[in-house]
């Protein structure tokens, strides 16, 4: 992990901009539309058997002040559609069956250097959206500092998707997921 982490974050820190902010989405789900088991992997259900279906990834970085400075204690939260572009809410219209097994909503506290991981899968696209995870940021002391929203670098239907298409090159550059092998690295600036 460590040097895949080192080979995917090189040269980040001299081009990082602030972590653009992006709408929260419909589908945010509430407290009460979580899974009990609330962790950083959603491909695993505590007291299921099977893994959600989807290509599974590792979903990592840091969450760092503009000086590129740790973000300590800070909680980050990812929410997103299963494999079959379902969203666990009760407002997602999509008939496609939903994968039970995939937890859908998870979150991690970042470590002394600002480090926040997540295994989850790599996320799917859906009528009108290209493929994307829901990121949302609080500080120590529990105050939303940031949504946004992650996308796969240079995927086909990013340039037909309206929120991807509003950010500059550098915005959308910040928020491009880009993998080595299953794991991809993304520092959230704020």
């Amino acid at each position: 992990m460590t040097s895949t982490f080192a080979a995917l974050t090189a040269g980040r820190a001299a081009a990082a901009i602030e972590t653009p902010s992006a709408m929260e989405g419909p589908y945010y789900p509430d407290p009460s539309m979580r899974f009990a088991d609330v962790d950083n992997d959603l491909v695993r259900i505590a007291g299921q058997v099977k893994d959600a279906g989807g290509e599974i990834i590792t979903l990592s970085g840091r969450v760092l002040d503009e000086a590129g400075g740790p973000r300590v204690g800070y909680r980050v939260e990812i929410w997103q559609c299963d494999v079959n572009g379902r969203y666990m809410h009760p407002r997602d219209r999509n008939t496609a069956p939903q994968d039970m097994a995939f937890q859908g909503f998870g979150h991690d506290i970042t470590g002394g250097g600002g480090e926040y991981r997540f295994r989850t899968i790599k996320p799917v696209s859906y009528p009108g959206r290209t493929p994307h995870i829901h990121v949302k940021i609080f500080d120590a002391a529990g105050q939303e500092v940031l949504t946004t929203q992650f996308y796969l670098s240079g995927h086909p239907e990013n340039q037909r998707d309206r929120l991807f298409r509003a950010m500059s090159e550098a915005e959308a550059h910040a928020v491009s997921m880009r993998f080595e092998g299953d794991q991809t690295v993304l520092d959230v600036i704020v």
